[in-house]
């Protein structure tokens, strides 16, 4: 299915005229490809030409950086009280405003994603169930999976709710806070007009907007989708395109992260980028474009796992609307704060 997926994403992509054989450039004008030796490939994907950034799109600054200090981190999460939150191999590592490492939570099984409550319960997503630690760092609950080869890369909480997102199932778990669940949504319904999830790779993300709608990454169709809590799918937006505006490659964006004033970051693999759009979908700006992030942005940089590729970048934002980006290959986060 993975395979199949991903044939139809291919075809949809060049056929939108996303950037492949005689993609569009960012202002709108075709790509001539000059006769070329018989042993260049002229339908070889070639992005070199987008990885430098307009200068005047970038409204970001960096102001802080440090390592992770976790092996194989993967995802990001700040709390209430400004505490960085790191999910990794052997479990979770928790930092203050400055990076230092001030507590870790040790794991049996790799964290793959993390959301912070406002009274700051910390719930952890492993690859088939949840666990839930109190403000101590401890186990509270367990909340094992509906179903069989689940596979969670996403976690986002509200007050009465935690989202989890399943890549194994394609679709998103709603829970209640006590771990009882109340239903899925994402899934393909001609009734409700919802098209359904294409996840090449697991890189499925959920988060809530102060609007009190989710949003869904679907990156085989380079979009992001707007659900109400009970899963009917208000909105869509994103388009496949290298340009600026859009989302490239095989399945893009691979994370989202929500800022106070309701806009929203998205962070993409292969060209990494990491951007803001408002809350319609509109672009607003750049944050830290492919120059920001050398090593990521080399091919082949992504590590395959058995349980997943390692590679890309993921993003969550404070309270002050600083964004923290965290890059999976360089294994470090950047702080970056709005230009005056």
């Amino acid at each position: 299915m993975k395979e199949a997926n991903q044939e139809i994403n291919r075809r949809r992509f060049l056929n939108q005229g996303a950037l492949g054989v005689g993609a569009l450039a960012a202002g709108g004008a075709a790509l001539v490809a000059a006769p070329a030796e018989k042993s260049v490939n002229p339908f070889a994907y070639d992005v070199t030409r987008f990885a430098l950034t307009d200068p005047r799109l970038i409204h970001y600054e960096l102001v802080s950086r440090f390592p992770s200090r976790l092996t194989e981190p993967r995802r990001i999460a700040v709390g209430p009280e400004g505490q960085v939150y790191l999910a990794g191999k052997t479990g979770v590592g928790v930092f203050d405003r400055q990076g230092s490492l001030v507590a870790e939570m040790p794991l049996t099984a790799p964290a793959r994603c993390l959301a912070v409550s406002r009274d700051g319960t910390l719930y952890v997503g492993l690859k088939d169930h949840v666990e839930v630690f109190d403000k101590k760092g401890q186990r509270t609950a367990t909340w094992e999976a509906p179903e069989k080869n689940a596979w969670l890369t996403g976690l986002c909480v509200g007050e009465k709710d935690l989202f989890a997102a399943d890549s194994g199932h394609r679709l998103i778990w709603r829970y209640d806070r006590s771990g009882k669940l109340l239903g899925r949504l994402g899934e393909k319904s001609k009734e409700h007009s919802v098209p359904g999830l294409i996840v090449p790779s697991p890189y499925l993300d959920v988060d809530l907007g102060p609007d009190g709608l989710l949003r869904v990454n679907n990156p085989g169709r380079h979009c992001v989708e707007v659900y109400t809590l009970s899963g009917e799918l208000e909105l869509s937006w994103g388009k496949p395109s290298a340009a600026i505006e859009g989302f490239c490659g095989c399945c893009n964006p691979i994370s989202l992260a929500c800022l106070p004033d309701g806009r929203w970051v998205t962070c993409e693999k292969g060209l990494p980028r990491v951007k803001v759009y408002a809350a319609d979908g509109t672009f607003d700006c750049v944050v830290a474009g492919p120059e920001s992030f050398p090593e990521n942005a080399k091919p082949g940089s992504a590590r395959d796992l058995s349980d997943g590729s390692m590679g890309g970048l993921d993003a969550a934002a404070d309270s002050q609307g600083q964004i923290y980006i965290l890059d999976l290959v360089a294994a470090d986060v950047r702080v970056m704060k709005r230009k005056a």
